[in-house]
């Protein structure tokens, strides 16, 4: 798993969101990461029109038309590359990658990346059987170092079983910026169907990270701006001490107008400990039951 700002040239990776939200960030952020280090970069939408990603990367401080002036970015449809022949065939895609690579080099750019919406998939389109094909013959493209690509899928949309063959046929995956990456301590944002903000926990939260933990939390606290409950997700925690169970705590007596700071898939060891010392029945603090084995 990498975080977007790590993403160089010969990466070939995924990204597989749960909201509009999620996939803006990322998107953004990697498309203005190519545009700074002097790369051309294409972003292929799933749709007839542009218009929603030129204002991402215009509320991102991309000036859209002074880079789409100098060819420096293009947005395109999945009708005009993808599907540019009525039907998906994968040669010609890949063909048409290789075109756009040597095409940026020879115009004198550092590199080429892509971006592309993939539900256009799901529409019964002829071809679209072959995308995991696809997806595992492109990666020899970008293993040559010269361009990068993220593939944007829709976990609302995509069946399960194909989702995960999808995400399968990609050397790895893309995620958010991580809020903390500090010692042990990962803190990595996300978003729910909902919209509501999800901080995904992995490593310990200990004497030495308990300080950017808590500043973690109060982050999402203030940038929560979709509303609702800010959930905390600890399916890769290994350990959290006193100190951090205590900041959950403090963090949901903070919160306002109702909502909740909801803990998901904390180990049933650190769950016999908040509910022996009673911080289970803070207001504002839920820990998810159906999280624990009975």
């Amino acid at each position: 798993m990498r975080q977007v700002k790590d993403v160089r040239l010969g990466d070939h990776l995924c990204l597989a969101f749960a909201h509009e939200a999620e996939q803006r960030e990322v998107a953004s952020a990697f498309v203005t990461a190519g545009l700074e280090r002097g790369e051309r970069v294409l972003y292929f939408t799933d749709g007839p029109t542009g218009d929603r990603v030129r204002r991402w990367l215009e509320e991102s401080g991309v000036d859209v038309a002074e880079a789409m002036a100098t060819g420096r970015l293009g947005i395109r449809s999945a009708e005009d590359t993808y599907l540019a022949a009525g039907r998906f065939d994968p040669d010609a895609m890949i063909d048409a990658l290789r075109e756009e690579v040597d095409r940026s080099l020879a115009a004198g750019f550092a590199g080429f990346r892509v971006s592309g919406e993939m539900g256009w998939a799901l529409r019964g389109m002829a071809g679209a059987e072959r995308l995991e094909e696809y997806e595992r013959r492109v990666t020899a493209l970008f293993d040559e170092g010269v361009s990068a690509a993220i593939c944007l899928y829709d976990t609302r949309v995509f069946p399960a079983d194909r989702l995960s063959a999808l995400i399968g046929s990609h050397p790895g995956r893309v995620q958010m910026n991580a809020l903390v990456h500090e010692g042990p301590l990962r803190v990595i944002p996300s978003f729910d169907p909902a919209g509501s903000r999800v901080l995904r926990v992995a490593g310990a939260i200990d004497h030495d990270s308990a300080t950017a933990w808590s500043a973690a939390l109060r982050g999402a606290i203030g940038g929560n701006g979709l509303g609702g409950d800010l959930q905390i997700d600890m399916s890769e925690l290994e350990f959290i001490d006193v100190a951090g169970l205590r900041a959950l705590v403090r963090t949901a007596g903070e919160l306002e107008d109702g909502r909740r700071l909801r803990v998901t898939r904390l180990a049933p060891r650190l769950n016999e400990i908040v509910r022996l010392v009673g911080w289970d029945q803070t207001t504002g603090l839920i820990i998810d039951a159906e999280s624990f084995p009975s």
